[in-house]
C-alpha cells in the first residue's frame, strides 16, 4: 500500500482493555521497582522500545510520527499473570491484556508479522483490502473474516464498533484523528506503531518484536529477527568483497519534481550496505528530497545504476513520461532497477508489504545488480529489470 507512490506504509496500534481509571497502589509501584528483564530488548529499532518485566511489558513508542513530542507507554499484560487492576490507567495510553483475541490493522506492513507470528487469523479488518498481497490473507479476505473498513483516514466507525476488536493497530502522520478519539471512548484501545519513521532496515524489520508482544509470542518474534539480521549482515559482508562500486540513482519525476532519499534514510543504507555508492548519500536527513531535473540530471546523467524510478516499470512508459530520461547513462545501458512489477493478486505493490519487513531479501536483490559476480544465482524478489 503506497503513499505518494513511493513512501512507506505507515501505522498505528491500539490494544484493548481498559474500562476504569485507577489509582496508583503500593503492589504497583514494588512491581515497577523490579529488575527489568533484558532478553527481549531493541537492538536497532529507534522509534520504540520495551522493557520486559515478569508478567507485563511496558512498551514505549517515542516516534510514531516525524517530530512527535510525546511518547506513548502501554502496559502489555498477560492474560495468565497479573491482574491489570493493580496497574494505574493513569499511568499508560493504554493498558493491554495479551495475547490479543482479535485485532484491526490498518497498514500492509503489518501482515507479514500478523502472519510469521501465526496471528493472521486474529485480524478481523482492514482498510482498503485490496492494497494486501500476502495469499494466505487474501484468502481470509476471500471468505470474509478479514472484513473491509473503508479508508485509512476515516475508518468505517460502525463496522469497528460492530467488530469491538481487543486492539486497533494503525498509523499516524499527527495526533488528528477523530475516529480514534471515538473508538477510545467505545474502550477501543489504539495503539501507535511508528515502523515508518526508523532510519534503518534492521530497525524496521525489528518491529516484529512489538507484535512479538500483543500475541505473547516474544520469543518466537526475537528468533524470527534474528534470523534476518543474520542474513542481512551476511550479505553486507559479501558485498565489501564486489570486485567494483557503481554509482547509483533513485528516484523520478513527479509532476515536475524529482522525489530521492536523503542519505540517512533506510532508502540510502540499503544502496551503501549493497556497497553501491550513492550519489546523495551525504545529503541529512531520513525523508525524501525535493529536486528539479535539472538538477538532478547534472549530478546523476553518469550514474551507472538506477533504482526505484518510482511508479514506472517499462523504459518505453518512462519515454512517453518525459523523453529527458533517455539522456541518463543508465538509462541507456538498461541499467534501470524497478519494484513497481512485483504486484500481489490484487495489484498491491508487494514492497510496500513486505519489505520492511525482509530487508535481506532486498539487499541479495541490490547486490545481485550491484555486483553479478558475488550472487549470480540469485532469483530477485522484489526488484526486477525495468521491461
Amino acid at each position: 500500500m503506497g503513499i505518494k507512490k513511493q513512501l512507506f506504509i505507515l501505522f498505528i496500534s491500539w490494544v484493548c482493555c481498559v474500562s476504569c481509571k485507577r489509582n496508583p497502589t503500593n503492589k504497583q509501584e514494588n512491581l515497577q521497582k523490579e529488575s527489568v528483564t533484558t532478553s527481549f530488548t531493541t537492538r536497532y529499532a529507534k522509534s520504540f522500545s520495551l522493557e520486559q518485566h515478569d508478567g507485563y511489558t511496558v512498551v514505549k513508542v517515542n516516534r510514531p510520527w516525524p517530530g512527535a513530542s510525546k511518547t506513548f507507554n502501554y502496559l502489555i499484560v498477560q492474560k495468565d499473570g497479573l491482574a491489570d487492576s493493580i496497574f494505574s490507567a493513569d499511568t499508560y495510553d493504554a493498558i493491554i491484556t495479551t495475547p490479543v483475541e482479535n485485532l484491526i490493522a490498518t497498514s500492509t506492513t503489518h501482515i507479514p508479522a500478523l502472519e510469521s507470528l501465526g496471528g493472521l487469523e486474529k485480524l478481523v479488518g482492514f482498510p482498503n483490502t485490496n492494497y494486501i498481497s500476502s495469499m494466505p490473507a487474501r484468502v481470509l479476505i476471500t471468505k470474509g473474516k478479514i472484513k473491509e473498513l473503508g479508508n485509512n483516514e476515516t475508518l468505517n466507525t460502525e463496522m469497528v464498533l460492530a467488530l469491538h476488536p481487543d486492539v486497533i493497530i494503525g498509523f499516524g502522520i499527527d495526533h488528528e484523528n477523530s475516529s480514534y478519539d471515538l473508538f477510545k471512548k467505545a474502550n477501543i484501545p489504539v495503539v501507535f506503531n511508528g515502523d515508518w519513521t526508523e532510519e534503518t532496515p534492521l530497525g524496521k524489520a525489528e518491529w516484529i518484536k512489538f507484535f512479538g508482544v500483543l500475541l505473547n509470542k516474544q520469543r518466537e518474534a526475537d528468533s524470527i529477527f534474528t534470523e534476518i539480521e543474520t542474513s542481512y549482515l551476511k550479505i553486507k559482508q559479501m558485498a565489501t568483497k564486489a570486485i567494483s562500486k557503481p554509482t547509483v540513482l533513485s528516484g523520478a519525476l513527479y509532476k515536475d519534481v524529482w522525489y530521492l532519499p536523503k542519505g540517512d534514510s533506510w532508502a540510502a543504507q540499503f544502496i551503501e550496505d549493497a556497497n553501491g555508492s550513492y550519489l546523495y548519500n551525504k545529503s541529512l536527513g531520513n525523508g525524501s528530497l525535493s529536486l528539479s531535473l535539472e538538477d538532478v540530471l547534472e549530478k546523476g546523467k553518469e550514474a551507472d545504476i538506477w533504482v526505484a524510478p518510482s511508479q514506472f516499470t517499462s523504459y518505453e512508459e518512462m519515454k512517453q513520461a518525459n523523453s529527458h530520461y533517455k539522456q541518463f547513462k543508465a538509462f541507456q545501458d538498461k541499467q534501470v532497477y524497478t519494484f513497481a512489477n512485483t504486484k500481489g493478486a490484487s495489484g498491491g505493490l508487494l514492497y510496500y508489504e513486505l519489505a520492511p519487513q525482509r530487508p535481506d531479501l532486498v539487499l541479495k536483490d541490490l547486490v545481485h545488480f550491484f555486483h553479478p559476480e558475488i550472487l549470480p544465482k540469485h532469483n530477485p524478489y522484489f526488484f526486477t529489470p525495468l521491461q
